[in-house]
């Protein structure tokens, strides 16, 4: 595999009928992909562009966008309806060429005209002191209508806030002028937030059966539909009502861990998204709720969510080796999972994000105990510790065993961290892509700095299948293999898609074995014909 295919992003444009492609890096920003775009359309670099798939949808303009062909028509599109306004969501991939949309400065103008005019007429509103009660009545109505534009235009987060700030400020400049108690009833309403809040969305009952199954397409989804997801298996768990979660502290505990997993090609915030759905749908599919307790099911949940946060893109080894902050922290013990826990509690510490601010000091102590112990557990130095240790307990697992259970969670979050394999082949490949470019960045550094360098991560000597080969049948099928025993229900969802993953990649490097060997067979032929002439 070569580092080009990793590091390069094709997308297919429709120009005026006219297919257009466009090759960039996963490295570039959204505005270098968007001029590249408006030179693809020849118009502007400045002019504000639509990209539509061929449902007419918008699709963010990024490095991550869905990529699709230059063929039309491959597949039609699946859509979903998630909010009362009768916004679609699209659950498909996206195939077809993109449409270009230019938007004319005539198109912006009116818009910014339209939320200008609106604000000028309430501030002038809020001037009549006279008319106070009407008033009232009256932000109440436009702020309403005017969060319903912003929605409908789809405008973004930030904008959003900000337009609640303009209100937010003449509510108080209103307030001051007056000493009714109007902006003391209105907190009550609208309770304060420190960090802006993420589009809810409707998740259809087709969305809401695939969030129950390891087979689940985690590439279709954009940031704040993960978010709601996420949301949607706090409360479908029960978890929400049973610990007396504030709904609205757990909407912002999940911003924050948004905004605390960093860009790298595969440690990501979808990587966690992963990782929580694969164990929300094993505790759906081995019906787990009927054998450990909520608490336990809020452990792994929560864990789960946590378990690589702010992880910089270099792992342990390279931390050691480096001598980094952390190895020196945390005395070259799992540093980077080390780390991982104290973000999360650092999190948690936040009032405002903290789920557990309703539990006593012993039941939060031991919430915590039981995160941290999942999160260390991830530690792939461990993985040979762990899986004998259960391997001795699962022909005689007793639930009632403290010991046992902790060490089936244990088994269960190693599990979903590394169970890309288990989901459909074009679900699952793409992630190799990622983690092979995090390896070669890694790698790449420990050659500049003279560290020593794996060969599974060195970009000269891996491939696709000589990576995935070994991890499958030495790692991931005997680990499984093994909690089959416990949960005989997963081998058809879980275990028989590790085995047919194996088989692929071994018939892959049959056939990069014999290109190799007639690609050798022609450098002796040459070589042999220059040493005769």
């Amino acid at each position: 595999m070569g580092s080009a295919s990793s590091s390069y992003r094709v997308i297919y444009l429709d120009v005026d009928g006219r297919i257009q492609k466009v090759v960039f890096s996963r490295f570039c920003s959204p505005c270098d992909i968007k001029e590249l775009f408006c030179t693809a359309l020849g118009v502007p670099r400045n002019t504000i562009l639509s990209l539509l798939d061929s449902c007419g949808a918008m699709v963010s303009i990024d490095p991550t966008m869905p990529h699709n062909t230059e063929r039309t028509d491959i597949r039609g599109c699946q859509e979903l309806q998630v909010g009362a306004g009768g916004r679609k969501e699209n659950i498909a991939q996206y195939r077809s060429p993109y449409r270009v949309v230019p938007m004319t400065g005539g198109q912006l103008a009116d818009k910014e005209e339209l939320f200008q005019n609106v604000l000028t007429q309430v501030a002038e509103q809020f001037s009549r002191a006279f008319k106070i009660n009407e008033l009232k009545t009256e932000v109440t109505n436009r702020l309403a209508m005017l969060e319903k534009r912003v929605e409908l235009e789809g405008m973004k987060v930030v904008e959003i806030e900000k337009c609640r700030n303009d209100i937010k400020k003449l509510r108080e400049e209103m307030a001051s002028r007056n000493n009714s108690n109007f902006l003391e009833d209105n907190k009550k309403l609208t309770p304060r937030r420190d960090v802006p809040s993420y589009p809810k969305y409707m998740l259809s009952k087709q969305t809401i059966d695939a969030l129950k199954k390891p087979a689940f397409d985690v590439w279709l989804w954009e940031a704040n539909e993960m978010l709601s997801c996420l949301e949607h298996m706090y409360h479908d768990l029960g978890l929400v009502k049973d610990f007396n979660i504030n709904p609205i502290t757990l909407k912002r505990w999940l911003l924050c861990i948004h905004d605390n997993y960093r860009n790298n090609p595969f440690h990501n915030f979808r990587h966690c998204f992963c990782v929580t759905q694969m164990m929300y749908s094993m505790i759906c599919l081995c019906s787990l709720q009927e054998k450990l307790t909520q608490v336990e099911i809020l452990i792994l949940m929560t864990a789960a969510v946590c378990h690589d946060l702010d992880h910089p893109g270099f792992n342990n080894t390279y931390q050691i080796n480096a001598r980094t902050e952390l190895a020196v922290r945390y005395n070259d013990i799992s540093p980077l999972e080390n780390h991982h826990c104290a973000v999360a509690f650092q999190i948690f510490s936040q009032s405002d994000c903290n789920i557990f601010s309703n539990f006593d000091p012993e039941a939060f102590k031991q919430i915590r105990q039981g995160t941290i112990t999942l999160i260390l557990a991830t530690d792939m130095a461990r993985h040979g510790e762990i899986l004998d240790s259960f391997k001795h307990k699962v022909d005689n697992f007793d639930y009632t065993d403290e010991e046992h259970v902790t060490c089936l969670k244990m088994v269960l979050i190693k599990c979903c961290d590394i169970s890309n394999e288990v989901r459909p082949m074009e679900v699952a490949e793409p992630w190799v892509d990622c983690l092979l470019e995090e390896y070669f960045m890694q790698s790449d550094r420990e050659k500049a700095e003279g560290l020593p360098v794996a060969p599974f991560m060195d970009r000269e000597k891996v491939t696709k299948p000589t990576a995935q080969i070994g991890f499958i049948k030495f790692v991931l099928i005997p680990m499984f293999e093994t909690v089959m025993k416990l949960f005989p229900q997963i081998e058809e969802a879980m275990v028989q898609p590790l085995r047919e993953s194996r088989d692929r990649y071994e018939e892959l490097k049959q056939i990069d074995d014999a290109m190799n060997e007639v690609q050798k067979k022609k450098s002796e032929n040459l070589t042999m014909g220059g040493k005769k002439k």
